[in-house]
């Protein structure tokens, strides 16, 4: 079995005239959320044995304050190519991971990764698919195991997705 784990960055600052949307940084709120969903990660056991980043400013922040949850933080490692992906572009990074990894992680962009998620998922909770349909938002977590053994054996529509959380609906739950 493979499990993927595809995080949406944290909410980030706007983009401004003159501003290169690749130095956008997290804003408070995206900092406090990337932590939380860090701390989610680490209470349930969901620790990925490689991490792949979007090299955008965003996306290194969010998981430095969701690795903070971690002892030690997994590794990662930036990949040029997965900043402003689309689906197909993350789809093949996904499928060159070794083998030997059996839990990876994404951290990027939409809607490169909300395009992927639903491409690849095609069974799991039907309340959490619908709630995924409408919308992958900012420190989204998805998580979709695979029954393979291999990702080079990735397609669409082979994976079940085993859980999709976010700061809302953690707090949602946590009332």
């Amino acid at each position: 079995m493979r499990r993927l784990l595809l995080l949406r960055h944290a909410k980030a600052e706007r983009s401004e005239p003159g501003t290169k949307d690749f130095a956008r940084v997290l804003i408070d709120r995206g900092r406090k959320d990337a932590a939380k969903i860090g701390a989610y990660m680490a209470a349930h056991a969901l620790i990925p044995d490689r991490v792949v980043l979007s090299p955008a400013a965003r996306t290194q922040e969010t998981w430095k304050y969701a690795a903070a949850a971690f002892q030690p933080a997994p590794a990662a490692m930036s990949v040029e190519r997965a900043y402003d992906a689309t689906p197909h572009t993350i789809f093949a990074v996904i499928k060159d991971t070794p083998a030997a990894v059996h839990t990876l992680m994404m951290v990027g962009h939409n809607p490169g990764l909300h395009e992927l998620a639903l491409m690849l998922i095609a069974a799991g909770d039907i309340d959490a698919r619908e709630r995924l349909r409408e919308k992958l938002p900012t420190s989204g977590l998805v998580i979709i195991d695979f029954a393979f053994d291999n990702w080079g054996k990735l397609h669409p529509q082979s994976g079940r997705l085993e859980r999709f959380v976010s700061p809302k609906t953690l707090e949602a739950a946590a009332t």
